[in-house]
């Protein structure tokens, strides 16, 4: 296994220098406000990881969206001690662009992390929403819709002075490891959820399926940002530089890939070459690939990277194992291959099979080489037919989706 020099100082996987645009023209007649609450990041933190995720996209096209009056961006707690050492340390924090129709709440408390235990937790989320409440009044919005990507806000605040709460599930938490202590928690939120008849967007049936909510609910699968893949660049040297056929696989590198696969596609390919590129989150799962000379590791590269790579390669990888996690994504970088017009070779999850005629699929823990080369004798995608998939599945079109069902009157 190579590892390929890093990008030291600059932006990893996903990052841009500014927000994605806002919405354009003015709030029509009647437009309601909003707040937007963020699950386990803030506006820094989702600037820092380029406005990439869901949440993060969802927060930078609320203020002046057309259909919005005005908005209140709410991170999560931080820990004060934290943010004290960032500016001891000169790293500040990516400021919001506030505006007469967009303000910003970023609460501090001295933990970082929630508690664990739900009396506890009820305390927290109950101040974290009083925050939330007295910035809305200094705002002056008027019963704004609550749409919230945190699970616990969605099923713990009682929200007598908004109007509508929408659940926004852009990941299953309650099957993501790193929760773990926090998954009860959850289960007893989803409960009041339900109870409350709160309404529930999720990016795959599966994640709504979980939650059973009682309320209005719709599945949105994630999306792109079309004015990333109008013109698709040139490759990076580095990529280009690697003998073909290139497989590449983006996104962040952690137990959910299946080394076995990858392990079986290098040998099938010993001519070519496989590409992993993303942040390294768990080393130790890849150790059985650092013998093959034919996989690359490469860190994260800077957002304008991505279209290049892709537009470049000559198969596009999901190579997922099947568990509770991955079968409730919708993955990003299924869309974002399909935009730059790659034909892909993916493991036969729920919210992959059906998307495309372009993705070859396998049996989870199979051999992909089938599916590899179904997918390379597709070639690239017709540039027209390109841009019509990036038309039909850009964000702008999941927001609206969104906010048809989070801002319809009760």
């Amino acid at each position: 296994m190579r590892m390929t020099s890093s990008t030291r100082g600059r932006p990893l996987l996903g990052a841009t220098d500014e927000p994605p645009g806002p919405g354009a023209g003015p709030p029509g007649p009647g437009a309601p406000d909003v707040v937007f609450t963020f699950a386990f990041t803030s506006w820094s933190g989702a600037a820092a990881r380029g406005f990439s995720f869901p949440e993060d996209r969802l927060a930078s096209a609320l203020p002046g969206h057309p259909r919005v009056r005005r908005v209140l961006v709410c991170d999560p707690f931080r820990g004060a001690p934290r943010k004290l050492a960032r500016a001891v340390l000169r790293r500040p924090d990516t400021p919001f662009p506030a505006s007469a129709v967009a303000t910003h709440h970023a609460p501090l408390r001295l933990r970082r992390d929630d508690p664990v235990d739900l009396r506890a937790v009820e305390r927290a989320y109950a101040a974290y929403e009083r925050g939330i409440r007295r910035a809305a009044r200094r705002q002056g919005l008027e019963r704004p819709a609550i749409v919230t990507a945190n699970p616990l806000l969605a099923g713990l605040g009682d929200f007598g002075w908004a109007g509508p709460v929408t659940y926004y599930a852009w990941d299953d938490w309650a099957a993501a490891e790193p929760w773990r202590r926090w998954w009860p928690v959850y289960a007893e939120a989803f409960s009041r959820l339900r109870a409350e008849r709160r309404r529930v967007v999720a990016v795959s049936a599966d994640i709504v399926n979980r939650i059973e909510p009682t309320g209005p609910h719709a599945v949105v699968p994630n999306g792109i940002a079309a004015a990333e893949w109008q013109r698709l660049p040139p490759p990076p040297g580095w990529f280009a530089a690697l003998p073909a056929p290139r497989l590449l696989y983006v996104g962040s590198l952690q137990s959910r890939i299946d080394v076995q696969q990858l392990r079986g596609l290098a040998g099938a390919f010993p001519g070519g070459s496989i590409a992993l590129v993303g942040p390294m989150l768990e080393p130790g799962h890849f150790s059985p690939l650092r013998e093959i000379a034919n996989i690359h590791i490469h860190p994260g590269v800077p957002r304008s990277e991505i279209p290049g790579l892709i537009a470049h390669a000559d198969a596009g990888l999901i190579p997922h194992v099947r568990s509770a996690l991955t079968e409730a994504m919708s993955p990003l970088k299924l869309y974002e291959y399909l935009a730059g017009g790659l034909p892909v070779a993916a493991v036969d999850l729920p919210a992959i099979a059906g998307v495309s005629e372009r993705v070859a699929l396998v049996a989870p823990g199979e051999d992909m080489a089938p599916a590899v080369r179904q997918a390379i004798a597709l070639g690239p995608e017709r540039e027209d037919n390109r841009l019509a998939f990036v038309a039909r599945n850009s964000w702008e079109r999941r927001f609206d989706a969104l906010l048809d069902l989070a801002l319809a009157s009760d």
